[in-house]
């Protein structure tokens, strides 16, 4: 069986979202803990394959992971979910930066082995949620990373004839607006890894919950996301350090032509003043 995940926008509007899905004839799993507020769960009737219920883990961050759902259904529910998508992404960069991992039921505890989920085959339908959903929180970390990865990889792609330019000696064609916008972009690329997401810290819901947060933690470590939020952030200093050169290249540039202009304006002022004494 098999497990995926995309990310498809910043955010989702998680409340219309239930409703829309309802009135298409899917049903919410609702024996959720309160402090799973910002986490939908839809179970499905039919599954892809026999051995386990397909399950479709919508999270508030924009992020949607499925569990052993039928690909006609997938295609469906990614359409539906397109009218209370915040900010969505390129459709073809949410496919290409998906996440899927095989998963099977056997007997023993829940785990994460050389790549593929073994779930406890002996759990009731609510625990077994939980534990999916444990997985489900890291794959939904992973493809968020792995959309923010590729937007900097584009940013980088965009500023790497800068560095070029200025070892030649040539003349950086950027203006003041546009080294600013690609400060902002920056900006908020951090903004998004380091406050807005959890990516560095385990959240609260696992702090009593030990079991799962052992999942949620091993299948941290095998997607690699602390090291790739390392990787990430040494390229947005380096981005940084880029572009703070650049806005201090050109405000000295604008210092030096106010300087000028003062100049010139100081020399026609003596001109007059020399005309009007000579005269």
């Amino acid at each position: 069986m098999h497990c995926t995940a995309f990310a498809t926008a910043d955010e989702y509007h998680l409340g219309s979202l239930s409703q829309d899905l309802a009135s298409h004839g899917y049903v919410e799993v609702t024996s959720l803990p309160r402090d799973a507020a910002n986490i939908l769960v839809i179970g499905m009737e039919s599954s892809a394959k026999e051995g386990d219920p397909g399950t479709i883990f919508f999270f508030r961050e924009g992020a949607a992971v499925f569990w052993n759902v039928k690909d006609k259904t997938m295609k469906h529910v990614m359409q539906v979910l397109e009218k209370h998508e915040i900010q969505p992404y390129e459709i073809a960069l949410v496919h290409w930066e998906n996440e899927e991992l095989n998963y099977s039921k056997t007997e023993g505890q829940s785990k994460l082995h050389r790549g593929e989920i073994r779930l406890n085959s002996e759990l009731d339908l609510e625990d077994a949620i939980l534990e999916k959903f444990a997985f489900s929180n890291a794959l939904c970390l992973s493809v968020k990373l792995a959309i923010w990865e590729a937007s900097l990889d584009k940013f980088v792609e965009s500023i790497q004839s800068i560095p070029e330019a200025l070892k030649a000696g040539k003349k950086v064609k950027l203006s003041h607006e546009e080294v600013m916008q690609k400060m902002g972009e920056l900006f908020a690329l951090r903004h998004h890894i380091n406050l807005s997401s959890d990516f560095l810290i385990t959240p609260d819901f696992y702090w009593d919950r030990e079991n799962l947060e052992e999942l949620y933690d091993k299948t941290c470590r095998f997607l690699s996301i602390t090291r790739r939020v390392k990787v990430m952030n040494e390229k947005l200093q380096h981005c940084m350090a880029l572009t703070d050169l650049m806005r201090n290249h050109l405000t000295e540039k604008r210092t030096l032509r106010l300087e000028w202009m003062i100049v010139i304006l100081i020399t026609i002022e003596v001109m007059f003043e020399l005309g009007r004494v000579f005269f």
